[in-house]
């Protein structure tokens, strides 16, 4: 017969709580209503593979965001607790995913680059009915025919990359002809983007002479520069991702292709990544560590003291996450999932880092806010963090910030 292990002090404090205090008439709501110290936030993005380096930038700026929610007295009284993985691929993410919710418990789930990756994590948090703040994934049909009332988007879509840069081409009148070529990335992501990149160019009577899928392991790319320069095109457009761009871009400057480059995406890596001699061409982004509102430097000083670098976009995207939803359930006084959630669909304005305020929209709960482009900036002797120039915002500040996203027609989103 094996020996009893004797109940411990704190086990028996909690016997009393519930029993003995209870035959006494006195009331201890500490363990009778007992809560758990912390809110834990469960957070997935790629830190290996192609997107590997985005994902570093993105625990980091998870990190910053709850050490900063903390210091500030939590939320509801209680801290955020920060759970990190790496989500390598659409089926690690989903068994990740599922893991936080039903041994962790979580209470929301924040992260992601890969869209693939951010569908499956969705469909875990729609089942569990937990919120999910998907931090870098564009694909449009996460904020269409796959949205859900548990997904909030801090990314801009597709459509708004192809938009802010084909608005910039316009406005700058930076391109002379229609005669376009396109490289894509072969995943669904890519595919995504050049459909909504043909989109613009129809509607605006450009022409696309040639578009090639590369395979996201691709490091060489001669085939493709020969390629452009046999067919002489008035303007080369990237669809590119992760490491591929920083590598395309490279190799286009080191041949010296004379044909204007543009982009429908990219991350500050990328740009890092190419360095001053690499970096070249126009793209869009959602934002880079030289927007000049004051929010906006002020975390730039908190990123860099805190991880000795300058924060890039998609830190930004997790840092905001994970502050607008602290924020949320601070000014509502509650924990209540469907509460919060009213609450950031009710129109309800956040400083986003940027000159305006961005607000989710309440149909497809994309974050609207101000875009930007990059450039390779002229002073040569610029630090290698401000190698690219960033441009004024676009939309203009006299101008809706719905014009760059889908309208509720062109992509229906219909919660469940």
């Amino acid at each position: 017969m094996s020996k009893q292990q004797p109940i411990s002090k704190s086990r028996r404090q909690i016997v009393l709580g519930a029993s003995g205090a209870a035959a006494l008439g006195v009331v201890a709501p500490a363990f009778v209503r007992a809560q758990p110290a912390s809110f834990k936030i469960g957070h997935l993005t790629p830190r290996t593979g192609f997107l590997g380096p985005m994902g570093e930038y993105a625990v980091m700026g998870a990190t910053l965001a709850v050490e900063e929610v903390n210091a500030a007295g939590g939320v509801l009284g209680r801290p955020f607790e920060l759970l990190a993985e790496d989500s390598v691929n659409p089926q690690t993410a989903s068994s990740k995913a599922q893991r936080m919710v039903e041994r962790d418990n979580v209470y929301a789930l924040v992260g992601e680059i890969s869209s693939a990756s951010g569908l499956a994590i969705s469909q875990v948090a729609t089942r569990a009915q937990k919120m999910f703040f998907q931090t870098g994934c564009n694909s449009d049909e996460l904020r269409g025919k796959n949205c859900s009332r548990y997904l909030f988007h801090t990314e801009a879509n597709n459509t708004m990359y192809v938009r802010t840069i084909g608005r910039y081409l316009q406005r700058e009148n930076m391109v002379k002809g229609k005669r376009w070529m396109a490289f894509t990335a072969d995943y669904a992501f890519g595919h995504d983007l050049f459909e909504k990149t043909k989109a613009f160019m129809d509607a605006n009577g450009g022409i696309f002479i040639s578009n090639d899928m590369i395979p996201t392991d691709a490091t060489e790319y001669s085939a493709m520069i020969l390629k452009i320069r046999q067919q002489k095109p008035d303007l080369v457009m990237s669809n590119l991702a992760g490491n591929q761009t920083t590598n395309f871009m490279k190799q286009y400057n080191e041949f010296k292709i004379p044909f204007p480059l543009a982009g429908a995406d990219l991350n500050s890596v990328s740009i890092w990544g190419a360095g001053a001699e690499g970096f070249s061409g126009t793209w869009p982004i959602i934002w880079t560590h030289q927007v000049k509102a004051p929010s906006a430097q002020k975390f730039v000083q908190a990123f860099t003291k805190r991880f000795n670098r300058p924060p890039d976009n998609q830190g930004v995207a997790d840092y905001l996450a994970i502050k607008i939803l602290a924020q949320s359930m601070n000014a509502i006084k509650s924990d209540d999932t469907m509460k919060v959630i009213q609450y950031l669909e009710s129109g309800v304005k956040f400083d986003v880092l940027r000159a305006r305020e961005g607000y989710f929209r309440p149909w497809d709960h994309q974050l609207m806010f101000e875009m930007y482009t990059v450039s390779p900036n002229p002073d040569k002797k610029a630090g290698k963090w401000d190698i690219m120039q960033t441009s004024a915002p676009v939309p203009e500040p006299s101008e809706s910030l719905e014009v760059l996203a889908p309208s509720q027609q062109e992509n229906a989103c219909k919660f469940a």
